[in-house]
């Protein structure tokens, strides 16, 4: 990944201040300003993050363009700001915007932004006000007793339902973020432009795309160090599942019943939360084909805008698959680096998975780009076989008739994979993937499924290898003729998490 000039509001290069005084801060950067009397600034910062962000409720990390908010939605309007980007509600303007849905309306996400007071402006100020102080002082201690009568009470399995995870957060870009990609998405878009090429970097340094929080001693882990997975031959299906066994279809004795329908319970819940789409959104829309003259257009996009648009739409749903992670149980326990491999070898895995949910089997065609498209619309990419392939796996998959919550721990446990090189503590990872399969097991067998099942999700695993591999493969080739186009184009995500081997083949070319 090309490396970037350090960027103010990198939570990796960032720090926060005393409340006061204030330095005069110079325009263009954030002022971290904790809202507390404390002279130490990491008891400052501390105080200040137990107030939420006003956004959209998610813990937030300082005062960002006068507003206190997380880094998800800092970093977005910071980019609308850039991009001076303009965005359309697809509803009534009346969204809400929470840590759930902040991605799915960039409309009303940026307009609570403005009305809450957030502003490019803001951060020419300099020293607050006694009463500002006092005033963020007093909301300071408000949350904070607030936080210790919940700590006080007994935790019980419905309060479960509505805890929010306090740890290291993924602030990771919506679509907004983007710096303008999804504004070219329509079927009449014939060209590519280059003003965004410089907006949002090149996928800085440091992992700001695929972003956590640093802890004291992980800051300056940088993500390009993290070498992506050989394109290897994974050896035959017996071989798919080294560290848990799907031969005798039991779950696992060492965890009980009510612990499994617990594990089950928050994964399914977290999948829920965290899909792009519900499938009674897209209900009334099944079932109705492209009309031949919008096949037409897509066939006819030149085929470098065509790959980026399925960039864009990749990124989009790997957002989803990012904070899916983050609330399966023990995930952000992970250290930075082997949640990063994770992520990085296992959310395009997820992001097939999740396909067969938008897929319409009787007319083998899946959502994209607001309408259910067939593989002819994908021709202009110039890979007729990925396509074909992909379409093949979500038309397999749907032929299980997985439930939502078979689905969604299917996911995990892919995504938990213990077998991805890199991994730094794999006994801990495999200690995650077995309690999930134990559940996905407990699932099967509560909803009394056929043993063959768990036969045809390990087939099902080698299929989405062979998919994963081949996507960068033809990435790959993509990247040989068009290096521009995916360097100056494509979202820093996409790049960040499928392009470092192809980086490090151009820096060896030059």
């Amino acid at each position: 990944m090309e490396s970037s000039p350090r960027d103010p509001s990198d939570p990796s290069q960032s720090g926060s201040e005393p409340a006061a005084p204030l330095a005069e801060t110079p325009a263009g950067e954030e002022q971290q300003a904790p809202a507390s009397r404390a002279s130490n600034p990491d008891s400052s910062k501390a105080q200040i993050e137990i107030i939420p962000c006003k956004i959209c409720g998610d813990k937030s990390s300082g005062i960002h363009y006068g507003v206190i908010t997380c880094e998800g939605c800092k970093g977005f309007f910071r980019r609308s700001q850039q991009s001076n980007a303009t965005y359309s509600c697809p509803r009534q303007k009346t969204c809400v915007i929470d840590r759930t849905s902040r991605n799915r309306c960039q409309h009303c996400r940026l307009q609570k932004c403005l009305a809450v007071g957030m502003s490019r402006d803001a951060v020419k100020f300099g020293r607050m006000s006694k009463k500002q102080r006092d005033s963020l002082y007093a909301e300071v201690q408000k949350h904070r007793l607030q936080q210790q009568q919940q700590q006080g009470s007994v935790l019980s399995s419905s309060s479960l339902d509505d805890a929010e995870p306090l740890s290291p957060q993924y602030g990771l870009a919506s679509s907004a973020e983007l710096g303008g990609y999804a504004e070219q998405d329509s079927p009449e878009a014939a060209s590519l432009s280059s003003k965004q090429a410089d907006s949002g970097g090149e996928g800085g340094g440091g992992g700001f795309y695929l972003d956590i929080q640093p802890s004291p001693d992980q800051s300056g882990l940088d993500i390009n160090g993290i070498k992506p997975e050989p394109l290897c031959d994974y050896g035959s299906s017996n071989g798919f599942f080294p560290y848990c066994s799907f031969s005798n279809g039991e779950a696992s004795p060492t965890a009980s019943m009510a612990e499994l329908d617990h594990l089950a319970h928050v994964v399914s819940k977290s999948h829920h939360e965290t899909c792009q789409y519900l499938k009674e959104e897209l209900q009334p829309t099944r079932g109705e084909r492209l009309p031949q003259a919008e096949v037409d257009g897509y066939q006819r996009k030149p085929r470098e805008l065509m790959w980026q648009l399925c960039a864009v739409k990749i990124t989009e749903a790997i957002q989803y698959v990012v904070e899916f992670a983050k609330r399966i149980d023990g995930f952000m326990e992970l250290s930075q680096n082997d949640q990063i491999v994770l992520l990085k070898a296992g959310s395009l895995e997820v992001v097939f998975i999740r396909m067969c949910r938008l897929f319409d089997e009787q007319n083998n065609a899946v959502y994209f780009d607001g309408k259910f498209a067939g593989p002819d619309v994908f021709k202009a990419l110039g890979c007729d076989d990925l396509i074909a392939s992909v379409f093949d796996f979500a038309k397999s998959l749907c032929s299980l008739q997985l439930t939502e919550e078979e689905l969604a721990l299917f996911s995990a446990f892919v995504l938990l994979s213990a077998d991805r090189s890199w991994l730094q503590d794999k006994l801990q990872v495999e200690k995650l993937q077995q309690k999930t399969q134990s559940a996905l097991q407990h699932v099967l067998q509560k909803n009394q499924r056929d043993d063959g099942v768990l036969s045809e999700l390990r087939c099902r695993v080698s299929a989405l290898r062979s998919l994963c591999s081949r996507h960068t493969e033809k990435l790959s080739a993509f990247r040989a003729v068009h290096p521009d186009i995916v360097r100056m184009h494509f979202p820093p995500l996409y790049k960040e998490l499928f392009g470092a081997d192809l980086e490090l083949a151009v820096q060896t070319d030059d």
